[in-house]
């Protein structure tokens, strides 16, 4: 009695140009929501050993693949790096990223239908030393009617100076509040992915 060969499942993305930027991933079947699409690979390093990696970089270069899982660890993508990395930033994403046993994938939020372009928003994290050209080198192209204009988290507003009350023995109380510590590892241009991961200088092609 002879065995029926079994078929092969078409993949679930696959590489090509991408309208948005360099190579992008795409849906070659419909993907679930909650489907847990691809896991992010790449060498795990420290912060240290990243900002070595990276020290000479030039700040109009935003080619890098580093992905921060915690305060020890980061993912660089372009050593043994997978499909994942070639994931582009959108505004109005259909994936987002999260965080399993301090391993990063890459989960759809919406039925993806195929043919689609996967993407997920970086929010990269917007450091004090900023160059002024940063949303610049950081542009995003991703085309959404919401887009920002920027791969980068959106800029903080200035605080408005807190309300001074009299009290009452005629001199003045204010809420002082403490800025907590940013918790996470020193890569810089890091982005934040879901409540603990973070990215650094993704656009690597």
């Amino acid at each position: 009695m002879k065995k029926t060969p079994h078929r092969r499942r078409t993949p679930l993305f696959e590489v090509r140009h991408s309208p948005i930027h360099g190579f992008g991933v795409f849906a070659t079947r419909r993907i679930r929501k909650g489907t847990m699409v691809i896991e992010y690979l790449g060498d795990r390093v420290s912060h240290a050993q990243a900002d070595a990696r990276y020290e000479d970089k030039d700040p109009n270069d935003n080619h890098t693949f580093l992905f921060t899982v915690d305060a020890r660890t980061v993912i660089d993508a372009g050593v043994n790096g997978n499909e994942a990395r070639y994931i582009n930033h959108g505004c109005d994403p259909n994936c987002e990223s999260t965080t399993v046993n301090k391993r990063i994938f890459i989960a759809a939020i919406r039925t993806i239908q195929p043919g689609e372009e996967l993407s997920y928003d970086y929010q990269i994290q917007r450091d004090s030393d900023d160059e002024p050209n940063v949303d610049e080198v950081y542009a995003c192209r991703c085309g959404a009617l919401n887009c920002r204009g920027s791969m980068l988290e959106p800029a903080k507003k200035p605080r408005k100076p807190a309300r001074r009350t009299p009290s009452r023995a005629g001199g003045t109380k204010g809420a002082a509040r403490k800025r907590s510590a940013r918790r996470g590892g020193t890569a810089k241009r890091s982005q934040r992915r879901g409540e603990t991961a973070k990215r650094s200088q993704r656009r690597g092609r």
